[in-house]
């Protein structure tokens, strides 16, 4: 038996079920496959659920024009489908007078971006804002906050279904073959043959193990930075977000709250050589948090780090390589008309998963609204 269906999207972490959302929406019939036994258990649930505004990319890139779309678009999303969300700010601390100058870098990028509302100020400010940090200074973003991934990737599951599309867990796709009209999808869990006219593979970490079975040509590497993440039990002891000047290839160790309240700082950088969620199995991390987070807070009280949980990103360059931007590879990379292929969508991928889903449909299909009009 063979069934066909206009697009098949491969992935339901944030990004595969924004996807699917705006093609629906778009009027295409959506059917959306998903390895795991439901949506979003891997890099969409393990990351800090920070709505981010777009700092720290460099102008021009994909990284940096989804993320400042996709922050305004987010926000609008949450409050017009009633997803738990906060505009918390966030305080980027210079520890010194030699971080004050990166600060001003931060300025200017963010300023690059479209970013109005960012600010240096004292250590007199700061510590007003937030009595317990430490710091020469800070860089205030107002428009940093924070979001409940669960509950928006619900909302897209659950607009995607009502408009037509169809969800199928437990569903993974092993390999796909393009041909002149189309593509025979293999998929295991499913006692069919499929096709569809277009295709999306938006796999996450299997992104790249998928189109290296399916396609010839060179593609990217796959690198594992995992993050731990200690909760932190108690009272918070701030109110904003709080993060130090970042350092190789991440944001630092960084505290956050979630909507309940619960602060937790994280994430460090740990190379693994395959996806592996286990948490500091030498038990090697902690003293590394506390000598990083006391950079900024000297008054941390160390029996309150509980550990929490591992997070992998999406990487595409390895340990001491420039961190690369998102690629959204369709016909105009690899010449093959109806496939849309997302590597390396790591932070801020969860900002931007609406302007993303955006880029995805207009290579797909040039004739569809972009990013901009997914808000309308």
């Amino acid at each position: 038996m063979t069934e066909s269906v206009e697009c098949v999207v491969v992935g339901a972490g944030v990004i595969g079920l924004a996807v699917a959302r705006a093609l629906v929406l778009g009027g295409r019939e959506v059917l959306l496959l998903e390895a795991e036994d439901t949506f979003g258990t891997q890099t969409s649930s393990r990351n800090s659920e920070v709505i981010h505004a777009g700092i720290y990319y460099p102008a021009g890139s994909l990284k940096a024009t989804t993320c400042v779309a996709g922050n305004r678009l987010l926000y609008a999303y949450c409050r017009e489908h009633g997803i738990g969300h906060r505009r918390l700010g966030k305080l980027i601390v210079a520890s010194s007078e030699a971080q004050m100058a990166i600060l001003h870098g931060y300025l200017a990028s963010g300023r690059a971006n479209g970013l109005g509302d960012l600010e240096i100020i004292t250590a007199e400010k700061l510590h007003d804002m937030e009595p317990q940090v430490s710091g020469v200074g800070a860089l205030w973003s107002p428009s940093t906050g924070i979001v409940d991934s669960h509950g928006l990737m619900l909302a897209l599951l659950g607009e995607m279904e009502n408009a037509g599309g169809t969800f199928v867990p437990g569903s993974r796709v092993s390999r796909f073959n393009a041909s002149a009209d189309g593509f025979e999808v293999e998929v295991s869990g499913i006692d069919m043959q499929l096709r569809s006219r277009c295709l999306v593979n938006a796999a996450g970490h299997g992104a790249l193990e998928l189109a290296r079975a399916s396609l010839t040509g060179t593609l990217p590497g796959s690198y594992y930075p995992a993050g731990h993440y200690f909760s932190y039990s108690g009272k918070p002891p701030f109110s904003h977000l709080v993060y130090p000047v970042a350092d190789s290839g991440s944001l630092g160790v960084h505290a956050t709250l979630d909507l309940g309240g619960q602060l937790k700082f994280g994430p460090d950088v740990e190379w693994r050589e395959q996806l592996d969620y286990s948490f500091d199995p030498q038990n090697t991390r902690r003293r590394h948090f506390e000598d990083r987070i006391r950079k900024y807070f000297p008054g941390l009280e160390a029996d309150r780090l509980q550990p929490g949980y591992v997070g992998i990103r999406q990487r595409i360059t390895g340990p001491g390589d420039p961190t690369a931007d998102f690629q959204i590879a369709g016909p105009e990379t690899h010449g093959i008309d109806g496939l849309v292929q997302l590597f390396g969508i790591e932070s801020p991928g969860l900002t931007a998963c609406l302007a993303i889903a955006g880029e995805v449909v207009a290579r797909l299909h040039p004739d569809c609204y972009r990013a901009d009009a997914l808000s309308e």
